[in-house]
């Protein structure tokens, strides 16, 4: 596979994506329906991880469908024990990974520790059964690797530089760090998050600057 199918296969993975209330809901129930033929569960808190997952294999050359790795979005850390008992009915056949953000690591480990999957206490034992987290959360995982001017670049690409320029001029946002003036502008949107999730990450693997948590999951699956 060359650059350019590479970069297509990567476009493709937003395609199927939508925004709005119901947004998390579809994606979970897509993504269910295609357990029974999973050799590999990760379980992500939501679309935007989703995505950055899906778009870093593609970007690697990979196809997750025919490896039969199948990411959930559980739509929120706090779902985490219920869709882990879920997993455990499907019996040993399949593989448990998952990604998660700093605040909600615990979360993470104690559904893990209640659901028979383990009894990690700290973040590398949560990598040795495959759980990984972010430093902060994807946003700021993302925004530290690709840089600040490397992210106004992208921003400038998709013709949002003028309208951050804006954010960052607003008197609650005047004077911030750049970093949580990018988060905050990101996130403003569900499809601009999930929009940037995809962009920043074909960024850093770009700069070879991949972050940690997905390119040792990826490694993991």
């Amino acid at each position: 596979m060359n650059v350019a199918e590479r970069r297509e296969l990567a476009r493709r993975v937003l395609a199927g994506y939508d925004s709005g209330i119901d947004a998390s809901t579809r994606a979970m129930t897509r993504a269910l329906a295609k357990l029974d033929n999973a050799a590999t569960v990760v379980l992500v808190e939501g679309i935007s991880d989703q995505i950055a997952l899906e778009t870093a294999a593609a970007c690697r050359g990979r196809d997750l469908a025919a490896e039969r790795v199948v990411i959930v979005p559980i739509g929120g850390a706090h779902a985490i024990g219920r869709f882990l008992t879920r997993m455990g009915s499907l019996g040993a056949r399949v593989r448990l990974a998952g990604l998660c953000d700093l605040h909600e690591a615990e979360l993470f480990r104690r559904g893990l520790v209640a659901a028979g999957v383990g009894s990690p206490r700290t973040h590398a034992e949560l990598a040795d059964l495959g759980f990984f987290v972010c430093v902060r959360d994807l946003e700021d995982e993302l925004i530290r690797a690709v840089g600040i001017a490397g992210v106004e670049a992208v921003l400038a690409t998709q013709g949002d530089l003028g309208s951050f320029r804006t954010l960052q001029r607003q008197p609650a946002w005047r004077g911030q760090q750049p970093e949580a003036q990018l988060r905050r502008f990101m996130g403003s949107g569900s499809r601009r998050k999930l929009r940037y999730a995809r962009l920043l990450v074909e960024a850093s693997i770009g700069r070879n600057t991949l972050p940690r948590p997905i390119d040792a999951l990826l490694s993991a699956v």
